[in-house]
């Protein structure tokens, strides 16, 4: 919901806008489900789907395969686990500011983010469908004296979705960095602010 007019095109374009199809209602493990089957639906699985998988959550093995079981296709989620289950390593999560177990270090805060800024449909055939979608992303961890702040990154993802069990469910989906836009003039924010918009500011269901 909400307008689509502050980004330069003419009117009726409105492409920030929603198009049609209700948000959804349905929750599976507190992940939005039950899209419709339509091109509108599948954009809106998809920009719903990146939001968990570029989640904290992921940095838990438990809660990460929860993820994985809700927005994935069933055929596809052992794969997955295991995948993510080799990337996700005491080598990885230092490297990020964690523990070499994944958890968060006394007196930090690890900040995870992913927030979707538009979608595109590159392909659809009724039961198959190939979504793109635009993100700006956080990662790092907020407190005094980190090593690892929260930095701010734009990344394109796509994502293949097939028809399955009455819902879109993700085969595949692949990340590549950008676009970017040319960085403005904002002050960087203290990590007690930034730790205080994380918590404070809570996420959206995404209709397309």
């Amino acid at each position: 919901s909400g307008g689509g007019g502050g980004d330069g095109k003419k009117a009726g374009a409105a492409p920030t806008s929603a198009t049609g199809e209700k948000p959804v209602e349905g929750k599976t493990a507190g992940i939005a489900s039950g899209f419709a089957k339509s091109e509108q639906g599948a954009q809106s699985a998809a920009a719903n789907y990146v939001v968990p998988l570029g989640s904290a959550d992921m940095f838990n093995k438990p809660r990460r395969d929860e993820i994985l079981r809700a927005v994935m296709t069933p055929s596809s989620v052992n794969s997955f686990e295991a995948r993510l289950d080799r990337a996700y390593t005491a080598d990885f999560f230092k490297n990020v500011g964690l523990k070499e177990d994944g958890t968060t270090p006394n007196g930090y805060q690890f900040v995870s983010r992913t927030s979707p800024i538009g979608t595109k449909v590159t392909s659809y055939s009724g039961d198959q469908a190939t979504v793109e979608v635009w993100c700006s992303g956080l990662l790092g961890l907020a407190g005094e004296q980190s090593t690892k702040p929260v930095t701010n990154s734009w990344f394109t993802i796509t994502m293949k979705l097939a028809w399955t069990n009455g819902d879109w469910k993700a085969t595949t989906h692949t990340q590549k960095d950008g676009p970017a836009p040319v960085p403005g003039d904002d002050r960087a924010s203290g990590s007690d602010e930034i730790s205080k918009a994380v918590e404070g500011y809570g996420g959206f269901t995404y209709a397309r």
